[in-house]
């Protein structure tokens, strides 16, 4: 069992920033990687930033420059600095966790938590 849990979204004016949490917690024996998604007006839920229990870090293009992840292993924690916001921001983002939970098997599993919603608006 593990527990995502997301913070910090709102309601800001294009062109400020925003700083999203998302905390892990429960019984896993370590994690692969942590993740923002998001998802708009459809049904798609989209990749926004990735990083990786080695510190490898992949964004989608339409944030780059502009968002920037980053970890805190010991606290399985990471965080997503959202700058120079715009209106095509809006969503709601998502926390997702990659997590080994049984140190003889070593398999993975995805676990998410239920997103902050982000809304870009004057």
């Amino acid at each position: 069992q593990v527990q995502v849990v997301e913070s910090g979204g709102g309601l800001v004016r294009p062109g400020r920033s925003l700083r999203l949490s998302c905390a892990a917690s429960g019984n896993f024996v370590s994690i692969s990687s942590m993740g923002w998604y998001r998802q708009g007006p459809g049904p798609q839920r989209d990749m926004v930033a990735t990083i990786s229990s080695g510190g490898i870090e992949n964004y989608a293009d339409s944030v780059k420059g502009r968002f920037t992840i980053s970890r805190d292993n010991a606290k399985n924690a990471v965080d997503l600095q959202m700058n120079s916001l715009r209106p095509e921001d809006t969503a709601r983002y998502y926390c997702k966790v990659i997590a080994v939970t049984n140190y003889m098997t070593r398999l993975q599993y995805q676990y998410w938590g239920q997103g902050t919603q982000v809304t870009v608006s004057s």
